[in-house]
């Protein structure tokens, strides 16, 4: 990463999150200071120590330094404390406002981008780049501040005790930023690759996850464990080689520090010969340089913790940037539903990967207050139909429009009140019964929630669970069947009470006896409501007042089930080969 970026993204770091922590930081600061007046007074107290106690023998002083010592030690650890404290508690803090961001950008970003990008990159980002950046705000501000103002308070005793000396310890210097610089590159480097196998690493965890129950049917376990080995081999030597970057600098700093031991010693024989420096002055001086290695060595491997949160800052700020393609118009009115009739005029579609549209130039009415359904083949366009109306996308021409309102001129937040959809791949969370079914009016009394039950024909299967309503069901509710599921989908969106429904082939994996309870709930739910269901089972084709018959994006056919069968060999078709059977 180049300088300017770094510097942009550090700006960044700090006009969006930092600044308006000033004041802990120039509190961190204020502490830095005692911390470093606390070190350097430590070597300081050598000189008197060894000359009035040792060499005069002043019992005064044999009492007074060693008070002053731990005195000094004492305010060190207090001031490190508390300064770490407060770096720590800011770390968090911007932490935690970057995690509500990114889930912020994710939950109103439009569904094409989110689809675009797997689940395990982002679980990457939360697990990975923000921590990468509350290290680079926490440990790395408190070491740049720390380190830098200590560094300078023993580099000015070392000058007070003998500037000769200081200047030939101070040589080492140029030298640990060279390998700072050197290392930094080659950090930065190594830490995208990292950041990469762990996005690539969390997708597969999450995937095999998702996956356990095909893993398991198609006998692939070996598969997918030599799979998960090469990627925990490649994301292992990705962090090795990161860590041994990080670590390079210990033989420099080691061998350097040795020289200028060494050294140190060999020129101060002279001096003290000549008289220059006394023996008290030699261990002062002594003690402030060992004392100085430390931050030099901090100092110098503190920019490879700037191009790691960078770098991270990089990854997630693209995440918060990201722009929703699915946006209110300035000053969007609320749409108002009087008899929901649904019109397509002239939408043609096409998603982001396809060279061919998913629809094109569509024509049709929908009628308010009774069942559409929609049949084709796979691939037809039924689905996208159904994304197009709550606008989980907008189509690329042409105009969809609710009761003569487009529904680009509306607010989204009040279309999608007045929509309710149930698919065959229903989504529950974690929760109670009750919690997934109140999900739809979190307002809701329990009268309510019970009567969504009952109308769903959900009621006396929660009624047999362990806790009835208060049954936590399982991640996607794996503990119930997925008739239940399905119940629980439609009793969500009969509480919701939306005048349009959206149903995706709510019915087709299930068995006969789910499938007839399923449909006695879906005319409860479609009562008095637009309707548009995507289905191929004549069970609930033959309920439907209209049907729209699709083939490769277009509108072939429309009409009722018995008057299609008499004038679409295209339907009749269908209707043979994947309903009758």
């Amino acid at each position: 990463m180049k300088l300017d970026k770094i510097l942009f993204y550090l700006k960044r770091l700090y006009k969006n999150y930092t600044k308006k922590y000033l004041s802990k930081i120039f509190i961190a600061l204020f502490l830095s200071v005692v911390v470093a007046g606390s070190t350097s007074a430590t070597a300081y107290l050598l000189d008197p120590a060894i000359k009035k106690i040792f060499i005069d023998q002043d019992k005064t002083f044999a009492i007074l330094v060693p008070f002053l010592i731990i005195l000094a030690f004492s305010s060190k650890g207090i001031s490190l404390y508390l300064a770490r404290s407060l770096v720590i508690d800011l770390g968090f803090r911007i932490k935690q406002k970057i995690m509500g961001e990114m889930i912020g950008s994710i939950l109103l970003s439009d569904v094409q981008t989110i689809e675009k990008k797997h689940s395990g990159k982002y679980i990457s980002h939360f697990l990975y780049d923000v921590g990468m950046i509350y290290q680079l705000v926490s440990t790395g501000l408190l070491n740049i501040m720390k380190d830098s103002i200590t560094l300078i308070a023993l580099a000015s005793l070392m000058f007070y005790q003998n500037w000769k000396l200081a200047l030939f310890s101070l040589i080492m210097m140029p030298m640990a930023a060279y390998v700072a610089k050197s290392l930094g590159k080659r950090m930065g480097k190594a830490t995208v690759k990292s950041a990469e196998s762990t996005g690539s690493f969390s997708t597969l965890i999450t995937e095999i996850l998702k996956g356990t129950r095909i893993i398991r049917i198609y006998q692939k376990e070996d598969f997918e464990k030599d799979k998960s080995n090469n990627a925990i081999k490649d994301l292992t030597s990705k962090e090795v080689k990161m860590n041994k970057i990080l670590i390079r600098a210990t033989p420099v700093m080691e061998t350097l520090t040795g020289i200028m031991i060494a050294g140190f010693i060999y020129f101060s024989g002279f001096l003290i010969a000549k008289g220059e420096i006394g023996l008290n002055n030699f261990f002062s001086f002594l003690a402030a340089m060992m004392l100085a290695y430390q931050p030099i060595r901090s100092l110098a491997t503190i920019n490879m913790v700037i191009y790691q949160g960078t770098a991270a800052a990089e990854r997630i700020f693209k995440v918060i940037d990201e722009e929703n393609k699915i946006n209110n118009q300035e000053g969007s009115p609320n749409i108002k539903i009087k008899k929901s009739n649904l019109s397509f005029k002239n939408v043609s579609f096409k998603y982001d990967s396809g060279k061919i549209s998913a629809v094109k130039d569509i024509s049709l009415e929908i009628e308010g207050g009774k069942i559409t359904a929609l049949v084709g083949h796979s691939g037809a366009g039924k689905s996208t139909i159904l994304n197009l109306i709550p606008r989980f996308y907008d189509p690329q021409d042409g105009t969809i429009s609710i009761d003569a309102q487009n529904i680009r001129d509306v607010s989204i937040e009040s279309l999608r009140k007045n929509i309710s959809l149930v698919s065959q791949d229903t989504v529950l969370f974690d929760d109670s019964v009750r919690n997934n079914v109140k999900y739809a009016k979190l307002d809701a009394s329990d009268e309510e929630i019970m009567h969504a039950c009952k109308l769903a024909a959900a009621d006396d299967f929660i009624r047999g669970l362990p806790s009835k309503y208060e049954t936590k069901i399982g991640e996607n509710g794996f503990r119930l069947s997925g008739g239940e599921k399905q119940r629980l989908s439609i009793a969500r969106a009969i509480l919701k009470n939306s005048p349009i429904i959206l149903l995706d082939e709510a019915t087709s994996s299930l068995d006969a006896e789910s499938e007839s309870k399923v449909q006695n709930a879906i005319l409860n739910l479609t009562q008095n409501r637009t309707t548009i269901v995507i289905a191929h089972r004549f069970s609930t084709i033959n309920k439907a007042d209209k049907i729209i018959l699709m083939n490769k994006g277009s509108v072939i056919a429309t009409g009722t089930h018995h008057n299609l069968l008499e004038t679409s060999q295209e339907y009749k078709n269908l209707y043979q080969k994947q309903i009758a059977n």
